[in-house]
């Protein structure tokens, strides 16, 4: 029963001082993939036993990044989506199994005034895109940071969000072209209509304490790996980070 966590600690060193390891330990993952480690090589001593680890650095010093430690050692890995113009930032790691890929991604953010929407669109096109080059092979499980809350069910204030970054028309929409491409969105595969289910909330205005969230991080899978599913859970009541961690369970 392979278990599959994703975080955004939103800095990996900060989220060691306030409990990382605690959760490390004892959610005894057979991957464990995590974004915006915010940190360069060297710049931290984490060696957890069992588990062989990958780190891809953004140029940009503590900004982006990710890692993915994993007990089962990968046929192969990849950095990046083979994009130079997508690679300078560290968002990306692809690791192939026997069975699957498991791609680990920190989507780029659109930015107040929406100042980032045009990039993002291309990138959105241009990651689907790779996910399916891969789905051609064999199925693909994606998870981690995708910066967009779906529909008006994914977050608490719908309304007064709808231009904001995440929740513009134009990143809901290229979320739906993914799951158009043959992707399910494993959280609401189980829980179509739980309200209240987010994985992020602002550091101001109180906002985690209320529960006025977004849920933005996810694991989506290739459709025919569907009866494979056991259960997604969102671990809200993990701090940490302004993010919790999210959680597949596969049979």
């Amino acid at each position: 029963m392979p278990r599959f966590i994703s975080w955004n600690v939103n800095g990996l060193r900060a989220c060691m001082e306030k409990g990382f390891l605690d959760f490390f330990n004892s959610a005894d993952a057979d991957v464990f993939c995590i974004q915006e480690t915010k940190l360069q090589e060297g710049q931290i001593q984490f060696n957890p036993e069992g588990y062989h680890q990958y780190w891809n650095y953004a140029q940009k010093k503590g900004y982006s990044g990710t890692a993915v430690f994993s007990r089962i050692k990968p046929i192969s890995v990849a950095y990046g989506i083979n994009i130079d113009e997508h690679d300078q930032e560290g968002r990306v790691i692809t690791l192939e199994f026997e069975e699957y890929y498991l791609v680990n991604v920190y989507t780029p953010n659109a930015k107040r005034e929406l100042e980032r929407l045009d990039y993002r669109m291309k990138w959105e096109d241009d990651f689907r895109n790779y996910l399916k080059h891969l789905d051609a092979k064999k199925p693909v499980i994606v998870c981690g940071d995708l910066n967009v809350a779906h529909k008006e069910i994914d977050l608490k204030n719908p309304s007064s969000n709808r231009r904001n970054a995440g929740f513009t028309d134009e990143e809901r929409g290229k979320f739906t072209e993914l799951l158009n491409a043959g992707f399910i969105d494993t959280y609401r595969y189980f829980y179509p209509e739980k309200t209240g289910a987010y994985t992020w909330w602002s550091y101001m205005f109180n906002a985690r304490a209320k529960n006025a969230g977004w849920r933005i991080d996810y694991f989506c899978v290739s459709e025919r790996l569907k009866d494979k599913l056991l259960d997604a859970i969102i671990h809200s009541d993990i701090l940490g980070s302004d993010h919790c961690p999210v959680e597949l369970v596969l049979k």
